[in-house]
C-alpha cells in the first residue's frame, strides 16, 4: 500500500496534469504544447544546443529542428553560433518569445482562476505555500523572473 506522501505527490501530479489540460482546452490555442514547453526550458536554461534542447523538451532532434524553424520565423528564438565549438548552435528564448510565453501563462491562470474564485484566505495561504515549495524544488520562477514571495 501506498504511503500517504506518495498518495500525495501522485494526487498532485495528476491534477496539476488535469487542470493544465482542461485550461488549455478552454483557451482554444492551437500553438503546440512542445512549443510552451520549449519556450519554457529556454527561460531557464537558455541557451541550449539543439540537442540538449531536444531532450529536455523530449522529443527527437527532427521534431525539435522543426520546432526551432517555427519559432525562429515567429521570433521568438535566435539561433547563433556555439562559441565553444562552431560546428553547433546555441538557442535563446527572444523578448518576443517571453513576451509570448508571459502572455500564455496569463492565459492560463485567468481560465483557471475562477475554479479558485471560492477559496477561503487560509486556503490561499496553504495554496502559497504549496506553490513556493514546489517552485523551490524544481527550479521554477513565475514568468517575471522573481521568485514567489513567501
Amino acid at each position: 500500500m501506498e504511503s500517504l506522501r506518495e498518495q500525495t505527490i501522485e494526487t498532485l501530479l495528476v491534477s496539476v496534469n488535469r487542470l493544465i489540460r482542461s485550461a488549455v482546452q478552454s483557451t482554444g490555442n492551437t500553438t503546440s504544447a512542445a512549443v510552451w514547453r520549449t519556450l519554457g526550458i529556454l527561460e531557464t536554461d537558455a541557451p541550449l544546443r539543439l540537442g540538449e534542447l531536444a531532450v529536455a523538451s523530449r522529443v527527437a532532434q527532427p521534431t525539435m529542428t522543426r520546432l526551432v524553424t517555427g519559432m525562429l520565423a515567429d521570433g521568438l528564438v535566435t539561433r547563433s553560433v556555439d562559441p565553444e565549438d562552431s560546428r553547433g548552435q546555441l538557442i535563446e528564448l527572444t523578448d518576443a518569445g517571453r513576451e509570448r510565453l508571459g502572455a500564455w501563462r496569463a492565459t492560463l491562470t485567468s481560465t483557471v482562476g475562477p475554479l479558485f474564485a471560492d477559496l477561503t484566505d487560509d486556503d490561499w495561504d496553504v495554496l502559497h505555500h504549496a506553490a513556493t515549495l514546489i517552485a523551490q524544488r524544481t527550479r521554477t520562477t513565475p514568468h517575471n523572473g522573481t521568485e514567489i514571495p513567501a
